[in-house]
């Protein structure tokens, strides 16, 4: 089989291209990244089960056809993830993010390539308790210019999946917790396991520590990916993929378990999203799938992994 990965060095991408061949034995990975963000040692040590070419090349400018031809899936990661950035960065977000998706959405369409492409649950904005992908347009209020994006980049691929047959799935992920070799420390779970083990303040905002969000597992997001190419579940429809709901207080609480010293800092200022809600995966479990991760088994993993940088020397 053939694969074809946009953003393959990034989080998710990084750990995706090392799955695909264990999942499909002798398959071939093309991975696309501008290496904008320098994650050279994504590439580092790829399996020998795979058969990977990597392109150095921007999305938004290079020619995908050719590259995209013959994929049996094309799965589209490439895109700044940086919600809370987004406020300065609104055009950069436009072009990047939502253009690239029409880019490859629309080159899938004219080589006749299956699409996965990446969405975000904080396409929500919604004062229910829980949510799920049939809520009301009022549940639908993105709180900032990365979601906004986003959720203009799903009504693109269905329009194309209603008009010009484009086969799609859309995956809404949760903020990704796990490690892989492109890993970022940008979002609150990696963020605060990084200031834990170098002893620095983990600074939270008071309004937000029992608010509940969705997150999602590393391992959950690639084996999703897996699964819906074996299942061809190239339906045209928005799933949640989230593997549990929690609380920052879950969050800071799971990290004390590994660093009882943690300093936490509360701060009054105005968060970005003052909202509480819950995801429901509910359509991704009746497809059949299983979420399998746990958010206090990958905490203590990328905490073992940074131990060794702060361990006492002098």
């Amino acid at each position: 089989m053939r694969f074809v990965v946009t953003g393959g060095l990034g989080h998710i991408g990084s750990r995706l291209i090392r799955t695909l061949p264990q999942r499909f034995p002798g398959a071939e990975v093309v991975i696309i990244d501008s290496l904008a963000t320098q994650r050279y040692p994504s590439l580092f040590n790829l399996p020998g089960e795979g058969r990977y070419r990597f392109v150095e090349a921007d999305a938004t400018t290079c020619e995908l056809e050719p590259l995209l031809a013959g994929a049996d899936a094309v799965i589209n990661l490439a895109a700044i993830t940086d919600a809370a950035g987004s406020f300065g960065n609104r055009e950069k977000v436009e072009r990047e993010n939502y253009g690239i998706t029409e880019r490859v959405a629309l080159a899938c369409v004219k080589v006749g390539a299956p699409l996965i492409t990446a969405s975000s649950t904080s396409v929500y904005g919604t004062q229910k308790s829980r949510v799920d992908e049939d809520c009301d347009a009022s549940d639908l209020a993105p709180q900032s210019p990365y979601a906004e994006t986003k959720l203009r980049e799903e009504a693109l691929v269905m329009r194309l999946a209603a008009e010009q047959g484009l086969k799609a799935t859309i995956f809404r992920f949760g903020t990704i917790f796990g490690v892989s070799p492109g890993m970022r420390f940008h979002t609150a779970v990696n963020k605060f396991c990084w200031q834990a083990v170098l002893g620095q303040k983990v600074t939270v905002w008071r309004t937000a520590y029992d608010q509940m969000r969705p997150y999602l597992d590393l391992g959950d997001a690639v084996e999703a990916v897996a699964f819906t190419i074996e299942r061809r579940m190239f339906d045209a429809r928005v799933y949640n993929v989230v593997t549990s709901n929690h609380t920052v207080r879950d969050v800071v609480d799971a990290i004390r378990a590994h660093v009882p010293d943690l300093d936490v800092t509360f701060v009054d200022e105005k968060i970005m999203n003052q909202l509480s809600y819950e995801v429901d995966n509910t359509r991704m479990l009746a497809a059949g799938f299983t979420f399998k991760g746990d958010l206090k088994t990958a905490l203590a993993e990328t905490i073992a992994l940074l131990r060794n940088m702060n361990n006492g020397a002098k």
